[in-house]
């Protein structure tokens, strides 16, 4: 029977169990584990665990448990009440209104649904309060087990200053930098000064890309200075920062630890994390292409150095930075579960979140540094709501409307927390899912990956998919030629989405045809019978025209059977697939190579929506005679948006810093818009006089909302 727990909500009868339980041997998409994960009879473990935190950790959270025989109480925010993660858990629990603060970082409101449901254990998963330190404190205070490392590990690595130190005690390789709290913007630049540019302006207090800026100059010093404070402020509730040398051209790669109450402490080999934007992590795999075994194992021993100095116990992350020589440099260390700890159980074979549960509950580790295998490799993308288009992924909010993961592929795992019909709103961190391949070698789980991608179905919302496999298909990134600075150096321009060479326009294209035909045909018949008086022949053909980004192709089609051949301006397209209108997936074989087209949508204009090799376009297919008549059609004019500004996502208003009547020269700041708890200055785009201004701090604005009229 389930149970629900209420706060501030009405009750939640419905129980879905979305994903089903994973396999013997935690990663569930290979059988080559060489340890089983399945808890022993004789080990008693906790009766309750609560999760403090929202969206797919707390579904990878309540999987583990349930596999263990554990029941788990979920809390959530009124907007969070329909959530996956409320419905998975045995009891649910509100804890406030949608804005974070008064719901999944309300201690007092956590603590409350603790006692309430008689928890004897709480996972924070990452993010919200997994690395808060009075956090812990209240629960040891409850009697109540916080399943991560205790207060002194979480203080002590917490705050980047003190981690530093404490690094450079245990022989741990540092970055050159200052230690100290930089005060106000002048102090950041002559610190910047006597570093040498360019710097990497950082939260003291954070984590997950917030609060960093680099700087190159002292006016980006400065301005970093002030949007990395505001970014650590509104993020972590500490506007505390520090400056340190910034590594040109780096590569990012932590190193997973494991360490018990008994003193033992393990490496779990590393994950190589470079892809990224606005220093937030894209894609990651494990382990690296980069690394050497000496090397690996040097960094693996110096991240048990740091866990064991500060007597750490549970999951644990350190990240470096190396350059191309392979000298690697400590960059801090995450007190919690990663949101990329998936890859690393897909080469170990290991169940994390057991783990973590299992040292909380004050078991030693059964297993030794030797026993840590690095079976097969494994990629994870972080499937976004958000437009790459726009600084390589600014938030999108909507409802998913159709939602499919590609879950019946062999090696595919997908970590989510939504389903179709969820909402994806402006409180939380934009992410979908986590979609994870494994291969027995790197080519075949990057391959995996392609084919995932292609196959996933989001509709309702923007999302990064375009994005994602046009890096994965990069040769610079098959080849393991990667950085930090690969998005602004593969783009230097922003992402503009997949180039078509002429061969691929053409199979587009041919694509578009074959479906505009098999449509039209199935248009004239219901239920067997025709709708229209027509003659069945077994061979027809027709002359039409596709428009494709403002270029018109002339086609001559033929059908035989299934297949399609289509003549694209003198090249012969042969196209054959499972027409099946009503699924959003069309498998095609295009010249005898197969893809996964994606009909996002289709009218009765001609106008056809296809998502194809990750990017969608649009192709608009007509008779012969229709394309001729249409060169008649006036054509829109286009919106003049050199005088006006408006807002590129959905977010909050934090400043507004123009007036009617101020002059305002090109690229001069004119608003500051929060979106996810990132920061977004938007600047004017021509030296003008301020016209009109239709934002105040405070206010929340949707995508295109109008903000500043120009003159």
């Amino acid at each position: 029977m389930v149970t629900r727990s209420i706060l501030l909500s009405p009750a939640r009868l419905v129980f879905v169990l979305k994903h089903p339980p994973f396999q013997s041997g935690y990663c569930a998409i290979h059988n080559k584990t060489q340890y089983s994960t399945t808890p022993s009879p004789t080990e008693k473990t906790f009766h309750k665990i609560l999760i403090a935190n929202r969206g797919e950790i707390a579904c990878r959270v309540i999987r583990t448990c349930k596999k263990m025989g554990i029941r788990t109480v979920a809390v959530h925010s009124d907007v969070d009440s329909n959530a996956v993660h409320v419905k998975m858990a045995d009891e649910a629990v509100c804890v406030g209104l949608a804005p974070t603060t008064q719901s999944y970082l309300n201690m007092d409101a956590i603590l409350h649904a603790v006692r309430q449901t008689k928890s004897q254990a709480v996972h924070p998963g990452y993010g919200f309060l997994s690395e808060n330190k009075e956090f812990a404190k209240r629960l040891a205070k409850e009697s109540v087990a916080f399943i991560g490392p205790d207060t002194h590990a979480i203080q002590a690595m917490g705050d980047k200053i003190e981690s530093k130190l404490i690094a450079k005690a245990a022989k741990v390789n540092t970055i050159p930098g200052f230690d100290g709290v930089v005060k106000n913007p002048e102090e950041a630049v002559k610190i910047a000064q006597n570093i040498g540019y360019p710097v990497m302006i950082k939260a003291s207090a954070g984590g997950g890309g917030k609060g960093m800026r680099i700087a190159w100059n002292d006016a980006e010093t400065r301005e970093g200075f002030r949007f990395s404070s505001q970014e650590a402020a509104s993020s972590f509730g500490d506007d505390r920062l520090l400056i340190e040398k910034y590594i040109d051209n780096p590569r990012h790669i932590e190193i997973q630890v494991l360490a018990d109450k008994h003193g033992n402490a393990l490496w779990l080999n590393e994950r190589e994390c470079s892809i990224q934007r606005r220093n937030q992590k894209v894609v990651e795999e494990a382990p690296s292409a980069f690394l050497d075994a000496v090397t690996r194992r040097a960094m693996g021993e110096q991240a048990v150095q740091l866990a064991k100095a500060v007597q750490y116990s549970s999951a644990g992350t350190v990240e470096f930075l190396l350059d191309s020589a392979k000298n690697f440099y400590f960059l801090e260390m995450n007190t919690r579960l990663q949101v990329e700890h998936p890859i690393t159980e897909c080469i170990t074979g290991l169940d994390l979140v057991e783990q973590m549960i299992r040292v909380a509950k004050g078991y030693q580790l059964q297993l030794k540094q030797e026993d840590i295998p690095i079976n097969g490799w494994a990629f994870e993308s972080r499937v976004y709501a958000e437009d790459p288009y726009k600084s390589f992924g600014l938030p999108s909010i909507g409802r998913l409307s159709q939602y499919q993961e590609p879950t019946s592929l062999k090696n595919v795992r997908v970590d989510s927390g939504i389903q179709e019909g969820s909402d994806i709103s402006i409180y939380y961190d934009p992410m979908i899912s986590k979609l994870i391949t494994y291969g027995a070698t790197r080519a075949e789980a990057l391959a995996k990956m392609e084919d995932a991608l292609d196959s996933y179905v989001i509709r309702g919302v923007t999302h990064n998919i375009p994005l994602l496999r046009e890096i994965i298909t990069h040769p610079r990134f098959i080849s393991g030629d990667i950085s930090t600075n690969f998005l602004p150096e593969i783009y230097p321009d922003g992402f503009k989405g997949h180039q078509l060479p002429v061969e691929q326009q053409q199979e587009l294209v041919a694509s578009a045809a074959a479906l505009y035909i098999t449509a039209k045909l199935c248009s004239q018949k219901v239920l067997g019978n025709s709708r229209l008086a027509s003659i069945p022949i077994e061979c027809s053909c027709w002359e039409l025209r596709a428009q494709l980004e403002e270029r018109w192709h002339e086609m001559k089609v033929n059908k035989f059977g299934e297949i399609y051949m289509v003549e694209v301006e003198g090249k012969l397209v042969e196209v054959h697939g499972q027409w099946n209108l009503a699924s959003p997936l069309l498998p095609l074989t295009l010249n005898s190579k197969h893809r996964m087209l994606q009909c996002l949508s289709r009218d009765a204009s001609g106008l056809i929506v296809l998502q194809y090799l990750g990017t969608s376009y649009k192709v608009r297919i007509l008779s012969k005679l229709a394309a001729e008549l249409n060169s008649y059609m006036p054509e829109k004019i286009p919106e003049d948006t050199s005088s006006i500004l408006r807002s590129p996502m959905p977010g909050t208003v934090v400043a507004v810093t123009v007036k009617p009547g101020d002059k305002v020269a090109q690229g001069q700041e004119i608003c500051v818009i929060e979106a996810m708890k990132m920061q977004n200055s938007m600047t004017a785009v021509k030296q003008a006089k301020v016209k009109r201004v239709h934002c105040k701090p405070g206010e929340t604005v949707g995508e295109g909302d109008l903000l500043v009229e120009l003159e």
